[in-house]
């Protein structure tokens, strides 16, 4: 099931035609989106999702998103779903059409969570470690690279995910050339060492993740320690857990890397994702 919202909350049919040939979004990738979360009608992070959304859109120097809009588009997609209790509520902004007056597209998007990974977040998954040619410094060094920006140009995202197919995994763990974790194409990677929970940084030029800091938020109050810092690649092969976070994904651990099997987090999986749930 689908259900597609404009920014004045009205609908639209998701199988009929509604972007031009010559958005930008479509013809560039020009433009920022973000994935949310809705269980039973209850969107998860709207706000913290509406803040992102804010914060790509300046760093593309798009103008600032229509909050309200998006909140009309939401809330219309919600009202008329109608498929399972969970769904993944995106929302989509474009430059708008080239040549045109600078008029964003923007609307709201529901869609069934795939079975694939709802098997992955029960199951776990096997990752591989890729060089995102990315080092320390860079996001700061050249902005224009949107380094940290949600932008629709996934297309080198999506590369890296055909990538790990092929050499039999289903995710990535982009690293540095110099050997750090970043992250994944559409995840958060925290690293799980006794009561301690560690996420590299954002300053490396990652997309500073809703889901983790939520995870971050419940496992401080039950007395767990959490850490922002480098964390090197190394380090992963000897962790009590390797956990992938999104809107989506959830809490999913990793079980196997680089085609070696990791430590089994499965007790320590099932305690964090309860954390997380605790918050809701």
């Amino acid at each position: 099931m689908r259900v597609l919202a404009l920014l004045d909350g009205t609908l639209a049919d998701p199988d009929a035609p509604l972007i031009r040939i010559d958005d930008l979004g479509l013809v560039r990738g020009d433009g920022v989106f973000e994935t949310i979360l809705v269980v039973d009608g209850k969107p998860r992070e709207l706000g913290p999702h509406l803040d992102r959304l804010e914060r790509s859109a300046a760093m593309l120097d798009l103008p600032a998103p229509d909050r309200a809009g998006y909140e009309r588009a939401a809330k219309a997609v919600l009202d008329n779903w109608s498929g399972g209790a969970e769904l993944a509520l995106k929302l989509v902004m474009t430059r708008g059409v080239e040549g045109g007056d600078g008029t964003p597209t923007g609307f709201a998007l529901g869609l069934e969570i795939s079975p694939k990974v709802l098997a992955q977040r029960a199951e776990g998954i096997a990752a591989v470690t890729l060089d995102r040619g990315i080092e320390p410094g860079l996001a700061e060094r050249a902005p224009w690279l949107l380094l940290g920006a949600k932008s629709l140009s996934y297309a080198v995202n999506m590369a890296a995910l055909r990538e790990a197919e092929r050499r039999g995994a289903a995710e990535v763990v982009f690293t540095t050339s110099g050997g750090s974790v970043l992250e994944g194409p559409t995840s958060t990677l925290i690293a799980v060492r006794g009561r301690t929970l560690t996420t590299p940084p954002a300053t490396l030029g990652i997309l500073p993740g809703t889901t983790q800091a939520v995870l971050f938020q419940a496992a401080e109050k039950a007395g767990w320690t959490v850490v922002v810092e480098p964390i090197a690649v190394e380090d992963l092969f000897t962790a009590d857990a390797v956990l992938l976070v999104s809107s989506v994904r959830s809490i999913t651990r990793v079980h196997t890397l680089d085609g070696k099997a990791l430590p089994d987090s499965t007790a320590l999986h099932a305690e964090l994702h309860a954390l997380y749930e605790s918050q809701y």
